[in-house]
């Protein structure tokens, strides 16, 4: 076999199109199995030659025309090609091309993944039963879908005549039927299955459609002549839309329930399988069959690249959990975004109060890295302190400033919808642009500012009580040398907006597991909790924490997150540090606190403080842009026309500039 591989390959390199005739004089029906692959994948790597250019489906299509001459002109060639192929089927389970192939052997999002990585790092061998995975072999180029579908119906026919027999024609023609069987048979598995039926509408499953599909794909197997086939074959076709429109359902399901990525991944599969069926009923039903085996062959050779692809695994099935995901962040950004001057003035006073906790927190901070722990200790207290100050914030109505992008960007995305379609839809989203931006500066402003003289205040109440300040001068001196906008205060402003991204999508994500497993309503109606709590408590609790799961998660994960990263990150040798603006800014003032007035006349001081407005800056934007790309990409949605809406921008603040930083 290996003999036969190298000169095979031998002869393809060195001129392919020229060659054919030799190659074709390999052709040994009675060969081995492996034999009999190898010449087949040999072939088509002849018809298709490697520097042939993406989208060149002349070359292909110029060498198939010369392959199908040297066969017209020696009958005898094209007859030992046929029974070549024959064998090849006869040896062959038609069944994993036609009803497995493209599908997950398992109904599981990480069963695929791993099956995906299998199928990326582990060789195929030609010596198989597996018509799939021989497929897989001969197709195994990008361009090959563009060149099978642009095979002409005169091509299409000489193929046929020359390689396609009767005893073939009747193979694929049982094994079309016995697909459907198999096909129908899943897609009744995984519409009737626990995870799926519950969440379809119960008025679609009245009439029992996964039930009847099965059935009547039963029958095709019984049909007396072609005109009773052809019926059962319409018949089926309506009990397919009739599945399909019951599996659409449970998206609406999702919708209002939470996503499972697991579930959102058999539904695909579903809908790929009732695909699948219609293909396959296709080439039964019609009269002239070749057209609709080459729009399968075609749709195989792409699915042959679409099952190697990990990524393009993850963009489709997470895009449904990204956009819910999306949606429940601009549920809650929507509170963040200020529109009158009332909700204004109450957004700068909520930032307010978020600065006085954040001001206990800091010297929570400096006490915590006083203690002498290990690493890891002293970022997990760290991190505690931050999510409990974080958390407080949240349960007392308050605000810090910077978790509010991550959470506002989602609600913008969605105002795009339609943006570019008129006039009045631009203006309306730069108002709400200039909302956004003073929103921010209100929520920035309040925190810093109050921050800043309650921690000098507590400094300078030290001083008096006890003779000496909260944190020592050694202490304040690094401050200072970390702070400073001469370091790399940016590139780590910059990695906390990250974290302050993924801190909403991780609040995004709860909230979703919260709803889609019903713990709202478990908590009101379970007898076991109604009992200890009472119904009215019951009911009360449900209420809390479905209202504030997110932003439970969502401040327990950056604060844990804004703890623990660096200390995580100096495991690894990576000099990663955090830079939170108002956090930043009550460290600073407290080593204004410790050194006193001398401080403000040396240069180091006014480095930390000019880094002060940068480091917000850097968390407010890359939150707010991460976030607003996830959201557009999960609505699919594209800003064609950016100039139009930076025109606009420009407009209002030639016009207007002072909108950007307070309510009329």
């Amino acid at each position: 076999m290996t003999g036969l591989l190298h000169r095979l390959r031998t002869v393809w390199a060195a001129r392919p199109a020229a060659d054919l005739p030799t190659l074709l004089d390999t052709a040994d029906p009675g060969a081995p199995r492996a034999d009999r692959h190898l010449w087949l994948i040999a072939l088509v790597d002849a018809l298709r030659p490697a520097d042939t250019a993406a989208g060149d489906t002349a070359t292909p299509l110029a060498r198939l025309g010369h392959l199908l001459d040297l066969l017209d002109a020696d009958p005898l060639l094209a007859r030992r090609c046929r029974v070549l192929l024959r064998s090849v089927f006869a040896t062959a389970d038609a069944g994993t091309l036609l009803a497995d192939f493209g599908f997950s052997p398992r109904s599981g999002f990480g069963a695929e993944l791993i099956d995906r990585l299998r199928l990326l790092t582990l060789p195929g061998t030609p010596d198989t039963g597996d018509l799939g995975q021989l497929f897989q072999m001969v197709f195994h180029d990008p361009r090959d879908a563009d060149w099978l579908g642009a095979i002409d119906a005169p091509t299409l026919a000489r193929i046929e005549r020359l390689l396609v027999d009767d005893h073939v024609r009747g193979h694929w023609h049982q094994a079309l039927i016995d697909s459907v069987q198999m096909l129908a048979s899943q897609v009744r598995a995984v519409g009737l299955s626990a995870s799926i039926r519950p969440r379809i509408d119960p008025t679609l499953l009245a009439d029992r459609p996964f039930h009847q599909l099965a059935q009547a794909a039963a029958l095709l197997s019984d049909a007396a002549d072609p005109h009773e086939q052809q019926q059962q074959i319409n018949y089926l076709r309506v009990l397919l839309d009739t599945c399909r429109t019951a599996a659409a359902s449970v998206r609406e399901h999702l919708d209002a329930w939470g996503v499972s990525v697991d579930v959102v991944f058999q539904i695909e599969q579903l809908h790929e399988r009732i695909t699948r069926i219609e293909a396959l009923l296709n080439c039964l039903a019609a009269a002239e069959p070749a057209r609709e085996w080459q729009l399968l062959t075609v749709a195989f050779a792409r699915s042959v690249q679409t099952r190697r692809s990990v990524g393009a695994l993850f963009s489709h099935h997470y895009a449904m959990l990204a956009r819910k995901v999306a949606e429940r962040s601009a549920a809650t950004g929507e509170h963040y975004i200020t529109r009158t001057r009332d909700e204004y003035v109450d957004m700068l006073r909520r930032a307010c109060g978020g600065g006085l906790v954040i001001a206990g927190t800091t010297f929570l901070k400096f006490f915590i890295g006083a203690v002498t722990l290990s690493a890891f200790w002293a970022g997990f207290w760290t991190g505690t302190n931050y999510a409990a100050s974080f958390v407080l914030i949240h349960l007392l109505h308050w605000t810090v400033a910077t978790k509010q992008p991550a959470m506002t960007a989602p609600a913008m995305a969605a105002k795009l919808e339609g943006v570019v379609d008129s006039d009045a839809a631009t203006e309306d989203f730069v108002d709400e642009v200039t909302h956004l931006i003073r929103t921010q500066i209100a929520g920035i402003l309040g925190n810093v500012l109050v921050v800043a003289p309650v921690v000098v205040l507590m400094q300078l109440a030290a001083w008096a009580l006890q003779g000496a300040p909260l944190i020592d001068a050694h202490t304040a001196h690094h401050v200072l040398d970390k702070l400073t906008l001469l370091g790399p205060t940016l590139l780590y402003a910059a990695f906390t907006g990250v974290l302050l991204f993924l801190s909403s999508l991780i609040a995004g994500w709860w909230e979703n597991w919260f709803v889609f497993h019903r713990l709202d309503s478990a908590i009101a109606h379970n007898p076991r909790i109604v009992r200890w709590l009472g119904r009215a408590r019951a009911q009360r609790w449900s209420g809390w924490w479905r209202e504030n799961i997110s932003g439970l998660a969502a401040n327990c994960s950056l604060g844990m997150m804004l703890g623990l990263v660096p200390t995580l990150a100096a495991f690894f040798g990576l000099p990663i540090e955090v830079r939170h603006v108002t956090l930043s800014a009550g460290q600073i003032a407290a080593a204004l606190g410790t050194l006193g007035v001398p401080v403000l006349h040396d240069p180091a001081f006014w480095w930390c403080v000019a880094a002060i407005p940068l480091t917000g800056a850097l968390n407010v934007l890359v939150s707010f842009t991460l976030a607003f790309r996830l959201a557009l990409r999960s609505r699919g949605l594209k800003v064609r026309d950016r100039g139009r809406l930076y025109a606009a921008l420009r407009r209002r603040a030639r016009s207007a500039p002072g909108s950007f930083l307070r309510p009329a």
